[in-house]
């Protein structure tokens, strides 16, 4: 498939360059090792809990530590280059210094949710064959089901509150209130544990590691796991060559409005790809500072952070700035230094950018991503009036077609199916020859979401391809309807889904939560009378369900797929 013209390339203006230019770096380590020598005596990190305890570490502290756990990984492991290490972690000090470790010591982070069940740690430790684990010590519980049906030969035990100043760390793993649970006890395991501080004074007795400078682009990096919120996870195959590409790509569309003074909120957790690109590697690239926050819920958990840091920046998904707008202390008090937020991983309803807007006075500026492009494909340019509802345009590098089921490119203004090429798309999945095959074919991502273009080249996601509600023949896009109920007052969060009819084939189906500031009461009458005000018959739902929470994933996104899922048994018996 070819491209014959960039109408997105107009949009960039004189603020954004439209030829990426090729990073300066070999690898990730190279990366790492050159920014905490460039910004020795800087703070690059502090975590923040929500009783305000604190714990930082400079660049040049960053800098060591990773150097010891990579001589610990490759001396006392003995690991090979590109041997996988898991790492389940919280957002604390801990995670950077071991990731950074992971990529000094040439081998592939395998980043994992630490709420996973001993299930899902065994299916993903398996399937990446990983040989050491690194975990917080707040489930060490899960170890003993786990362990033993893994390659896993060596596991680390870090705490949330790992490298703060003595007392501070001693209060919270004691207390551990926020996480409204003691430590448990360590099982007897058959191969060795550690904690954090011994594996790095380990490493600190060993030699250097020295030869991550034969590291190259097309070297595996990363296996981040796709959220698996339409199946099964599976491990895309991420380079140094695509993490390194991205980050030129998102410094690009920052442009002016990034630097090394920025100070991000990092409330999304670091194994999800997107704070691992946007906030993590981004930010520490620029010499800038990162205010890690272990858990964003209840979304309380952030006070402190916003109210003792400079933060310049926040990374989230539609259902946190709902959220912390919901907040008294944040609708009273916004953040005075915040230039922007960044939106993704979701859809961002209109209702809740305008409201940021009047909120906090700065801009809600929406992109789009997946696990498969290291994750930023597109963005909105930050100098040019807000788009309502776009993921802006491709970002310098990348490609982009829409097609229909024929994969035939669609006219102009039409909807289909997104496609994506550039240096950030992944090598493929790990061990997954089909699965590959069907996503990526001659460089392209078939991303499953449907999507339009302008004539300017901006680009809007009409919704996910298997997410599509067929009414009576007519196209019914989820999104479009969870819209229109976020701008009821007393709608907290809504999901759509399509379920069985006799009559129509699919139904539209709503499922809503109270807002609790608002006295209206929600009521199925109500939502459907609102509903007809705004979106032609077809699309107003035909079944309102109230509900007092809807599933979400580690990084906020509701699970329409959850609900998909009660849907087929609550209909199973109803043929």
């Amino acid at each position: 498939m070819t491209v014959s013209n960039r109408p997105w390339v107009a949009a960039y203006g004189a603020e954004i360059a439209p030829d990426l230019p090729v990073s300066e770096h070999a690898s990730l380590a190279h990366l790492i090792s050159r920014t905490c020598e460039t910004h020795a005596k800087r703070r690059a990190f502090t975590c923040v809990v929500p009783n305000g305890m604190n714990g930082s570490l400079t660049y040049q502290q960053v800098g060591q530590m990773s150097d010891d756990f990579a001589s610990f990984l490759r001396h006392h492991c003995k690991l090979a280059p590109g041997t996988r290490v898991a790492v389940q972690l919280p957002n604390g000090l801990a995670y950077p210094v071991v990731a950074f470790g992971v990529f000094k010591a040439g081998c592939v982070l395998v980043n994992t949710n630490p709420l996973y069940t001993p299930n899902e740690m065994v299916h993903q430790f398996r399937d990446s064959e990983a040989e050491v684990l690194i975990i917080s010590d707040l489930f060490a519980d899960k170890l003993e089901e786990v362990v033993a049906h893994t390659a896993i030969k060596q596991v680390v035990l870090a705490g949330v509150a790992e490298f703060f100043p003595r007392v501070p760390e001693a209060i919270v793993r004691g207390v551990q209130k926020f996480w409204s649970r003691v430590l448990p006890p360590v099982p007897s395991l058959a191969v060795p544990v550690l904690r954090l501080r011994e594996a790095l004074k380990i490493g600190r007795d060993h030699d250097r590691v020295q030869d991550w400078d034969s590291l190259r682009r097309d070297d595996l990096a990363l296996l981040q796991y796709t959220g698996g919120t339409t199946g099964v996870a599976k491990g895309a195959m991420l380079t140094h060559g695509n993490i390194l590409a991205n980050l030129e790509q998102v410094k690009i569309m920052g442009g002016r409005h990034m630097s090394g003074e920025d100070c991000v909120l990092t409330a999304l957790p670091l194994y999800h790809i997107f704070a691992f690109t946007a906030n993590l590697m981004t930010f520490f690239d620029l010499g800038a500072r990162n205010i890690l926050v272990p858990s964003p819920r209840p979304v309380a958990n952030i006070q402190r952070a916003l109210e003792n840091y400079p933060v310049s920046w926040i990374t989230g998904v539609n259902t946190l700035f709902n959220g912390l707008m919901n907040e008294e202390w944040f609708a009273a008090y916004p953040p005075k230094t915040l230039k922007a937020a960044i939106a993704g991983g979701t859809a961002l309803h209109q209702a809740v950018a305008e409201r940021w807007q009047t909120v906090t006075g700065t801009r809600v500026a929406e992109g789009y991503g997946l696990t498969e492009t290291s994750p930023l494909v597109s963005f909105n340019p930050l100098d040019q009036p807000v788009r309502p509802g776009s993921i802006g345009v491709p970002v310098p590098g990348t490609d982009i077609a829409l097609v229909d089921h024929n994969a035939e490119p669609v006219e102009q203004g039409k909807p289909g199916e997104l496609l994506v090429k550039g240096p950030q798309v992944m090598r493929g999945y790990w061990n997954r020859p089909d699965d590959t095959a069907q996503t990526l074919q001659n460089g392209w991502v078939f991303t499953g979401d449907v999507a339009v273009m302008d004539e300017d080249g901006f680009l809007t996601i009409v919704d996910r391809k298997k997410d599509l509600v067929l009414v009576s023949g007519f196209n019914v896009y989820p999104n479009e309807v969870e819209d229109c109920l976020s701008k009821l007052d007393a709608v907290l969060e809504a999901a759509v889904i399509g379920v069985p009819d006799r009559a129509s084939g699919e139904a539209v189906r709503a499922y809503v939560v109270q807002n609790p500031d608002v006295p209206d009461k929600l009521s199925k009458e109500s939502v459907i009378a609102h509903c007809r005000k705004y979106l032609a018959a077809y699309k107003v739902p035909k079944s309102i369900i109230l509900r007092e929470e809807l599933p979400k994933s580690p990084i906020g996104k509701i699970l329409r797929k959850d609900l998909k899922a009660e849907a087929r048994a609550e209909f199973a018996g109803k043929a």
